[in-house]
């Protein structure tokens, strides 16, 4: 039950001295890891902070995938789709907690499409076409992948859009090429690949 669904109790939380709120509010923020990042941001960050922090994600990600292309073969087995599927879900957890920290919309869609990007440009053998359900996963995955990227893309600033555009619209086309094409299709994706 939440404090909004317990009148009595939020009025008495309202009515407590201020220093005995402030002590209960700093219990509860140190409880909530995400609460706490996002506070630290906010409250003590500046711009130059989220450069770096932008800076800091995209070393992160270039190095998570340098790894995954040591470890994940570009060869349609079963562990590999398996693999990417992993690598993909770690890398998208880390742009998850970055845009719940900053907000900062631009580099989400910039990392969403740097993502894609290696995904297609390292692993490309993966989408041909495979009778793996892992491979069916995989594909399913990524075409979700695909479609948030998509969306973050349509809510960009016109400028960004811009910036963004060429790179994007390669990566969707090399992905239009392959066996994905179909859950594309399926997902009625639209895919601006003029």
């Amino acid at each position: 039950m939440s404090l909004h669904q317990d009148a009595e109790l939020k009025k008495a939380v309202l009515e407590l001295p201020q220093k005995e709120k402030d002590k209960l509010l700093v219990r509860l923020i140190s409880k909530d890891k995400m609460l706490m990042k996002q506070l630290h941001f906010q409250l003590l960050e500046n711009e130059y902070d989220l450069e770096e922090r932008i800076d800091k994600l995209r070393k992160q990600l270039a190095q998570l995938f340098d790894i995954g292309t040591s470890q994940i073969g570009n060869t349609p087995h079963h562990s590999n789709f398996i693999g990417l599927s992993k690598l993909v879900k770690q890398a998208s957890g880390l742009v998850n907690e970055h845009e719940k920290v900053t907000k900062d919309k631009t580099s989400e869609a910039e990392f969403r499409f740097y993502i894609l990007q290696r995904v297609i440009g390292d692993y490309e053998r993966l989408f041909d076409s495979s009778y793996q359900s892992a491979a069916h996963k995989l594909h399913k995955y990524i075409t979700g992948r695909i479609k948030h990227a998509v969306g973050k893309y349509d809510k960009l600033h016109e400028d960004f859009q811009f910036d963004y555009r060429e790179d994007f619209q390669n990566t969707l086309h090399a992905f239009g090429n392959t066996t994905l094409k179909s859950y594309i299709s399926e997902q009625r994706i639209e895919l601006d690949l003029n």
